[in-house]
């Protein structure tokens, strides 16, 4: 049962990347990217449809946490309350000035909402990669459960650590670069024009930062907890991860060559998936790792909810599931044309 809520949780956190992430990825671009309003407003009526939905994935994710791993969340949570309210935060800036900025004719409060726009969502994707970092990492567990995490400490990972050391702060960098290329190969997908054109040449620069970026962050995990790698050399469904972002890349590669650009933005939430599969599984089941205590790490199994809670959220649980892929799957359908950015 455990193994079946941490896939679960895992599943949802992966939705939120590729599909938010996206959002993310386009909101913080507009501030780039877009040279004119009518440019703006094409990549919000890009993510316009979706970003509502897309924020499902987390709220799913943090609903998971509270039914399948309930002592993990209180034990986290008041350590994380900082970087709980910043995501609060931004989440409510980014829509609060994404509603606002269409009801405003004023060219100065319009131009105001959107650098809110933009900077909230940057900030929510750095913060989701040093979360990510975090996770990775560990954190200062006592045996007692308890802990407090400073905004940051040393700046060494080992230890008692605080929310901001190196290794976390390159975990969000790459976490910041890939969303913004994720973004990028979404906006090429979804508009036409010069927007596309320049999302393209974008997207293809960020890559590469993201790749030089993605070595840096693997050589600082191998030197830090060298046995994940361990774990993915031993685990079938770790190859399998890896294979799927491998696949991710080739595909996005050749269809960037050929401009098919639906399959680029395919290939480019493979990639994704995939790194987070293979981190998940590899992680498995270690949910929060002590940094002072390898015994007073929390586990999956060891946090587990009870088992007639569980045995419910079984039944429900796929239904919800079925009914949010039903909407995405209308959504997608119903919004396949190309927004034009010229006019």
């Amino acid at each position: 049962m455990a193994e079946l809520w941490f896939g679960a949780l895992a599943l949802m956190l992966a939705g939120f990347v590729v599909f938010g992430g996206a959002d993310l990825g386009v909101g913080a671009l507009s501030l780039f990217m877009a040279k004119t309003d009518g440019e703006r407003r094409a990549a919000i009526a890009a993510i316009g449809p979706f970003w509502h939905g897309d924020e499902v994935w987390l709220i799913a994710s943090g609903g998971v946490l509270f039914f399948a791993f309930p002592s993990l969340l209180a034990t986290a949570f008041p350590a994380f309350y900082l970087a709980f309210f910043l995501v609060l935060w931004c989440l409510v800036l980014r829509g609060v000035s994404l509603e606002v900025r269409s009801h405003t004719d004023d060219p100065l409060w319009r131009a105001f909402w959107d650098v809110v726009f933009g900077l909230s969502s940057a900030l929510l994707a750095l913060l989701f990669g040093v979360a990510l970092g975090n996770v990775v990492r560990g954190v200062p567990i006592r045996l007692d459960r308890h802990f407090t995490l400073a905004l940051f400490t040393n700046f060494s990972p080992t230890g008692e650590v605080g929310l901001l050391d190196y290794y976390t702060v390159s975990v969000g960098a790459f976490a910041l670069v890939a969303l913004f290329a994720h973004g990028a190969a979404y906006l090429a997908y979804r508009c036409d024009g010069s927007l596309r054109e320049r999302a393209r040449r974008t997207e293809r620069r960020l890559w590469f930062v993201a790749a030089v970026l993605f070595v840096v962050v693997s050589i600082e995990t191998a030197l830090l907890r060298p046995e994940l790698f361990a774990a993915l050399a031993t685990r079938p469904l770790a190859w399998l991860g890896t294979l799927v972002a491998i696949t991710g890349v080739g595909v996005g590669a050749r269809a960037y060559r050929r401009e098919h650009d639906g399959w680029v933005f395919i290939g480019s939430a493979a990639v994704l998936a995939g790194l987070l599969a293979a981190t998940a599984v590899a992680l498995y089941p270690i949910l929060l790792r002590s940094t002072l205590t390898p015994a007073a790490s929390l586990t999956a199994p060891g946090t587990l909810s009870s088992p007639y809670g569980l045995s419910v959220a079984v039944v429900w649980w796929p239904i919800a599931l079925l009914l949010a892929l039903g909407y995405f799957v209308f959504v997608f359908r119903s919004n396949t044309g190309k927004i034009s950015s010229d006019s």
